[in-house]
């Protein structure tokens, strides 16, 4: 059986059952047969090259597994991978840089696709106050940093709406990309302590509830709201650069954008 689950085959019908598609419903979106598609799942037929990359397309199989997926079927990975600090990204590299940069005053950072902290521009700093140097040192994970009760947690106006807000959107990557490093992030921020109050407090109504749920702090100039936006690069064909993610926060009242300005004027 553990054979089969690394085999194209069963590897196919793992992403399938993921998307939760059942062998027709995959089979007509790849406009092949579903007795075709029955036989590549079972290992009674096997595909060709443009067959694996036409259903790996169908079933948004990320480009890291799409990878696996093709050596499973015998053939050579298809989207070339290099760290971030290759020089075959320095173009990539520079674009985050000055995406970040552009952004301020206001706090953005780049992760990767375990949440791990890239880069950041120099606003951030306002979100990092009071944190525990623990936190800080070798790779900082950015969700471990938000909800850890010795990080950001204790700054949230609003942790029970933020808490529920992480968690269900690292569900959600959890769910398209089967990995268990989210996975493993996932227990563990669960496990974090936290208030009932905070557990309660994502179900009361807020300002901005209509349009997102806002991050909510504490701060030496009064509470401060921000709304987060994220972007990828939806081109992408370099396994690295498509799991990059830049997070920006926009101020969600004004009283939020005049205290950034005043922290952006050296204040």
């Amino acid at each position: 059986m553990a054979q089969y689950r690394d085999s194209f085959g069963g590897l196919l019908r793992q992403w399938r059952q993921r998307r939760r598609l059942s062998q027709l419903g995959l089979a007509v979106e790849a406009e092949i047969s579903q007795r075709h598609l029955s036989f590549l799942e079972s290992g009674r037929s096997h595909p060709s090259r443009d067959m694996v990359m036409q259903l790996i397309k169908c079933l948004e199989v990320p480009l890291r597994e799409r990878n696996v997926i093709l050596n499973a079927a015998g053939y050579a990975p298809h989207f070339p991978q290099h760290p971030l600090d290759a020089p075959e990204l320095s173009v990539a590299r520079d674009a985050i840089e000055r995406i970040l940069h552009g952004h301020l005053p206001h706090p953005a950072m780049a992760v990767d696709r375990h949440w791990t902290l890239i880069s950041a521009n120099a606003a951030l700093s306002t979100l990092l106050t009071g944190i525990a140097t623990h936190l800080l040192e070798g790779k900082v994970n950015v969700l471990r940093l938000s909800l850890h009760p010795d990080g950001l947690a204790r700054r949230i106006l609003n942790l029970g709406e933020w808490r529920n807000h992480v968690l269900t959107r690292l569900g959600h990557e959890i769910e398209i990309s089967a990995d268990p490093v989210l996975a493993a992030l996932r227990d563990e921020l669960i496990a974090f302590p936290c208030p009932d109050a905070a557990r309660r407090d994502h179900i009361a109504p807020t300002r901005h509830q209509e349009i997102a749920v806002p991050l909510r702090l504490k701060s030496a100039d009064g509470p401060l709201s921000f709304l987060s936006t994220t972007t990828i690069f939806g081109t992408a064909i370099n396994v690295t650069l498509s799991e990059v993610t830049i997070e920006a926060f926009f101020p969600a009242d004004r009283e939020t954008e005049d205290a950034m300005a005043g922290f952006n004027n050296g204040r």
